[in-house]
């Protein structure tokens, strides 16, 4: 039995599909940990969310800000955005079964030592916050889909994050923690993320730094993350990147949680969007 952590496949379905063939995975005897993002800006966003559904019970996925982008427009919150390529799984016959079985997908998943996020988590939060914000953004996504949805892309353009004297429906610990959990890359000294930062580490602006060099957790709590594609796979004892840019032309990259192989499948031809 292996558990395999991958990192951002946004719709990129044939690397995957190699990737697999490397992994030698089996269903029911082996696991696949998926850090979000599997749709959009790849050429197949609905072969990806058809195999991840078809074998869901070996799996564990949490939300990543691209799959929330396809719930909003889905739910009619958002539109189409350049360089979005959502619209067969939208048009197609099984998109609310698929999209259903998105937006129960979990924000937050711990087990074994391990915390798996799409994004990352904000400093000074213990691993009950953590918990905590993830299961209300859950519930508040499962009350009311289109509301929910709807005021958090209201306060995308927040570069600070704190919603929690601006939420108008009772959703303040959601949206922040929704927020937060799929969007962060840095913090400043304050910790409050700015959200509008996508750059290289290089280029990170004076008085921040990235969230996982502030982390409130226990030392023996490592945190598994994707959506930074220009920071690229990152191994360190506390914290795992593990989004290699397959959507620009890079790879995509497995990690074995029993003895930290990485497996890494160069981009297939086709799926990447051009620099």
């Amino acid at each position: 039995m292996a558990t395999w952590v991958v990192g951002d496949v946004q719709g990129c379905f044939s690397t995957f599909q190699a990737l697999l063939d490397r992994l030698e995975f089996r269903p029911g005897r082996d696991r696949i940990w998926f850090v979000g993002d599997l749709v959009n800006r790849g050429p197949d966003s609905l072969g990806m969310l058809r195999w991840a559904y078809r074998h869901r019970d070996s799996l564990v996925c949490v939300l990543g800000n691209h799959d929330l982008h396809l719930l909003a427009q889905r739910e009619g919150v958002i539109p189409a955005r350049r360089g979005d390529t959502l619209t067969p799984v939208l048009e197609a016959p099984d998109a609310d079964e698929l999209c259903d079985w998105v937006a129960e997908l979990p924000f937050v998943h711990v087990e074994g030592g391990y915390l798996l996020v799409h994004a990352g988590v904000k400093p000074g939060w213990g691993l009950p916050q953590i918990e905590s914000g993830g299961k209300a953004a859950s519930r508040a996504l499962a009350q009311d889909r289109a509301g929910f949805l709807r005021e958090l892309y209201s306060l995308r353009g927040d570069r600070r994050g704190d919603t929690s004297q601006r939420s108008a429906n009772g959703f303040s610990e959601a949206v922040t923690a929704a927020s937060i959990l799929t969007r962060i890359r840095i913090v400043d000294a304050a910790g409050q993320p700015a959200f509008d930062f996508d750059g290289v580490p290089e280029a990170i602006p004076p008085g921040h730094r990235p969230w996982f060099e502030r982390l409130s957790l226990p030392d023996d709590l490592t945190v598994l993350f994707g959506h930074w594609a220009a920071l690229g796979l990152m191994v360190s004892e506390r914290a795992v990147c593990l989004d290699s840019g397959c959507v620009w032309n890079a790879s995509l990259t497995a990690l074995r949680l029993e003895d930290g192989e990485l497996r890494i499948q160069p981009a297939a031809a086709g799926d990447g969007q051009p620099l």
